[in-house]
């Protein structure tokens, strides 16, 4: 979608992303779903509650009334599929998040 010049970007300034983000979503499920039940086993084990960034494992914590994963060693904050949404539609979010985003451990 186009906007005027100096016009401010609105939750719909880029259609094609979103497409784009449903398409490699769909792919990876696609991907994950070919795997063995072993082969998912095992990623699951290797992976599943340790943070992406430093390895360590994160801890599931309430944060303004939503699940979220939170590193303790690095400080990382690691959300699943909708909740960045569901927080996104509290008042005072971003200024909330930027404080969960500061505090270390």
């Amino acid at each position: 979608m186009m906007r005027a010049m100096g016009q401010a970007p609105d939750d719909h300034d880029d259609d094609s992303s979103w497409d784009m983000v449903q398409a490699r979503r769909e792919a990876h499920r696609q991907r994950f779903a070919e795997l063995d039940a072993k082969e998912r086993a095992e990623l699951r084990d290797l992976h599943f509650m340790h943070c992406p960034k430093c390895g360590v494992e994160i801890e599931e914590i309430t944060f303004r009334g939503v699940r979220v994963d939170k590193c303790f060693g690095c400080g990382g904050v690691w959300l699943d599929d909708g909740e960045l949404e569901e927080l996104a539609g509290k008042p005072g979010w971003f200024e909330a998040m930027r404080s969960l985003f500061s505090r270390r451990a």
